[in-house]
């Protein structure tokens, strides 16, 4: 692997994601199993096309199974699963002892199944059936893949290898229950443990693709318990407010970051029906000229936005000064309360709707947006709609 990728002009060193351990782990361990031999390394391919050899500890080696596991290395971009150990034990196992709930089948003398650490879904819209482990579609098919490349280099007919019986690969993490409570899962109604993920095999670092892929799946469960309204914050002060201030029922809320574009167009593929945006004030005003990531490495531009707005009203230059002077938007709000122009909130509130229904661009005609922005002590500063 490429250890190192540049960003921003800067040198961050890659990862390697829970599905990449889980296959790794899985093939070590089979190979294990089959040539009775301790294995220090195991070298995988990923679905990016990059090969990974990956350090294998706490080997075990029994007469009919194998365990072993795989360290969890996020490179530069670490997360709450970063240097967490993930086993697999591959054992030979006969059909009436195979658990109930097991992944989707791949190969036909092969079940996977999951136990300590790795959790369980539980809500319809993932990418994985109600019941099932919380072992996404794509490290599933790594496992697969990896499993028949030692059947294929040991030269061996598995069928008959086995003798009736199966292959049965069980992925389990001992600290998963732990970690997983800094996890995405709850959200996403996976209990019990972490998820086995990744579309690539590699963890990219300064990507935000995994957490947008998280936003999504949110996003679908709710879709998929009946909701036709969606409301979307920035962070937990639109979310307080909206729970404190509206009664709004938290199921119906997703914090999504900086995201505001990616979750407008995703909410749009889901056919919701309305979406609200609600925030602070700093976050939101950049929705108003259309800025759809409002992350400040990306786009900062809150004082302009601001002084353009208020001299269209009018204001003074000397109010103009002062607002340039302003680190915060909340700065912004006392000045703007002394001078009594407090009317520029609605302003950019429904500037901000606007845009947003704007984004979505075609199809957009049966959606419906509002927009409410506070400040950071939680006063709601003013409020916008479009197509309501």
């Amino acid at each position: 692997m490429e250890e190192y990728v540049y960003v921003d002009g800067k040198k961050y060193k890659r990862g390697y994601t829970t599905g990449s351990c889980a296959a790794a782990a899985t093939k070590a361990a089979l190979a294990m199993l089959l040539l009775k031999n301790t294995l220090d390394t195991i070298e995988i391919s990923t679905p990016k096309g990059i090969d990974l050899k990956m350090a294998v500890d706490n080997v075990q080696i029994g007469e009919d199974y194998a365990v072993c596991s795989v360290k969890k290395d996020g490179g530069d971009d670490i997360d709450a699963t970063h240097e967490m150990d993930i086993f697999s034990k591959v054992e030979i196992i006969s059909e009436e002892n195979i658990p109930q709930f097991c992944a989707a089948k791949k190969l036909d003398y092969m079940e996977v199944t999951s136990a300590k650490g790795i959790g369980k879904v539980t809500k319809k819209g993932l990418s994985v059936e109600v019941g099932r482990p919380a072992i996404n579609p794509i490290p599933l098919d790594m496992i697969s893949y990896e499993v028949e490349k030692v059947v294929e280099d040991a030269d061996i007919d598995i069928e008959e290898f086995l003798k009736g019986k199966k292959l049965l690969v069980t992925i389990y993490a001992p600290e998963g229950e732990k970690i997983a409570k800094n996890t995405f899962n709850s959200n996403l109604g996976i209990e019990g443990g972490i998820s086995i993920i990744g579309s690539s095999g590699i963890v990219e670092p300064m990507s935000d693709e995994g957490w947008k892929k998280a936003l999504s799946a949110e996003l679908s469960i709710k879709r998929e318990e009946g909701k036709k309204e969606i409301i979307l914050v920035p962070g937990n002060i639109g979310y307080e407010k909206m729970v404190n201030i509206f009664q709004t029922d938290p199921n119906s809320i997703v914090k999504m970051s900086n995201f505001i574009g990616y979750m407008l167009m995703e909410c749009k593929r889901m056919k919701f029906k309305k979406i609200t945006i609600a925030g602070h004030i700093g976050k939101l005003i950049k929705l108003s000229a259309g800025i759809s990531n409002t992350h400040s490495r990306i786009a900062d531009a809150r004082v302009e936005i601001m002084i353009a707005n208020l001299a269209l009203m009018g204001a003074s230059k000397e109010m103009l000064i002062k607002i340039e002077s302003c680190l915060t938007t909340d700065a912004m709000v006392d000045i703007i309360k002394e001078y009594k122009m407090e009317a520029v909130f609605d302003i950019l509130a429904q500037k901000a709707a606007n845009r947003a229904w704007k984004y979505l661009r075609d199809g957009k005609e049966d959606i419906g947006i509002e927009v409410y922005m506070f400040s950071m002590c939680g006063e709601l500063l003013g409020q916008g709609s479009k197509n309501i």
